[in-house]
């Protein structure tokens, strides 16, 4: 790109990244998602179709995802995870990377409590402690 092309770009197109960089978030949400749709549903509903044509025994289809103790989930849960916390601070610290913006902060729906005399809570205080119940009376010997 020369520098008159350069020139005439604007400034979200100069700031513009890697589509890479600012999709992987939710490309990865969507493969999780397909991952599941067809691993526990799709494929569970094949499995049977596939073994009635084949007038073979009906088995229960297996996960896939689920061998090796779901490890596929917990990595995935973690990635998903820890990239929303990710996105979250980048958006309190202001970067704006996909095009979204941070909620602004607005009034205070609710009135600050009001504290009482001498700036005692509001709250009532918890009653005592509750005495034990008296023992039931004694039986009489027959």
């Amino acid at each position: 790109m020369s520098a008159e092309e350069h020139e005439k770009l604007s400034a979200s197109e100069k700031k513009k990244e890697d589509w890479m960089n600012s999709k992987w978030r939710p490309a990865m949400g969507w493969i999780y998602m397909v991952t599941c749709i067809t691993d526990f549903i799709l494929f569970p509903v094949f499995w049977a179709i596939i073994q009635t044509v084949a007038k073979q025994p009906i088995t229960p289809w297996q996960p896939i995802t689920l061998q090796g103790a779901g490890l596929y989930h917990v990595a995935m849960g973690a990635i998903i995870g820890i990239a929303a916390f990710g996105r979250t601070q980048e958006k309190i610290a202001g970067a704006n990377v996909g095009g979204a913006t941070a909620p602004m902060p607005g009034p205070m729906s609710m009135p600050p409590p009001q504290m009482g005399p001498m700036g005692s809570s509001p709250i009532p205080p918890m009653p005592g402690p509750v005495a034990p119940p008296p023992p039931p009376p004694p039986r009489p010997v027959l």
